[in-house]
């Protein structure tokens, strides 16, 4: 199941209704809040990615159970002009590389589960950025950990909230999940 902070439900509405109810939804809710749309229209979804690309918000993916389609989106946060602090970072390429050479490296995926569901990397552990500090037991100190997110912001700030919790061996991966071009699964 695909949480989400929020619901709309634009069922039996035609374009350009979902798109405006959209609109009017996204800007009542948090940076990095997602949103389902419910909606029957076959065309929203191509509406609501070029909707989406074109405001800067983030489109995660449909889900079509039977005739309505569960289209998520994700508000813009700004987190691609957040400043970069933890010091330890792997580009995307090299995690790939590591990945390949070490069936067990351990990646933790700290995008909201909404994210992971759609794609992300085989094996990765989703612990939501929100869940990290309330989840720390769940993972060893001593072991070396690549931290993915999104763009590498929300990660940046996991990677320095679990430093600062005296684990030893933790690395910022950088661009992350939007520019990943490795194996990808889904949960769907």
């Amino acid at each position: 199941m695909i949480k989400s902070n929020s619901v709309l439900d634009a069922k039996g509405l035609a374009c350009p209704m979902p798109i405006v109810k959209t609109k009017k939804a996204m800007s009542s809710l948090e940076a990095g809040a997602v949103l389902e749309i419910q909606a029957t229209d076959k065309g929203s979804t191509a509406d609501l990615k070029a909707w989406a690309e074109s405001t800067g918000q983030q489109y995660l993916g449909t889900v079509e159970e039977g005739s309505v389609l569960k289209h998520y989106l994700r508000k813009s946060s700004g987190e691609e002009q957040i400043e970069k602090k933890h010091k330890h970072v792997i580009s995307n390429n090299e995690l790939i590389a590591q990945l390949e050479t070490n069936k067990n490296t351990i990646v933790l995926d700290v995008r909201e589960s909404a994210e992971y569901a759609f794609h992300h990397i085989p094996n990765a552990k989703s612990l939501p950025l929100e869940e990290l500090e309330d989840r720390l037991s769940e993972m060893n100190q001593d072991d070396e950990i690549y931290v993915i997110c999104r763009t590498g912001s929300r990660s940046d700030l996991a990677a320095q909230k679990l430093t600062s919790a005296g684990f030893k061996q933790v690395i910022n991966v950088i661009p992350g999940m939007s520019k990943w071009e490795g194996a990808v699964e889904s949960t769907l």
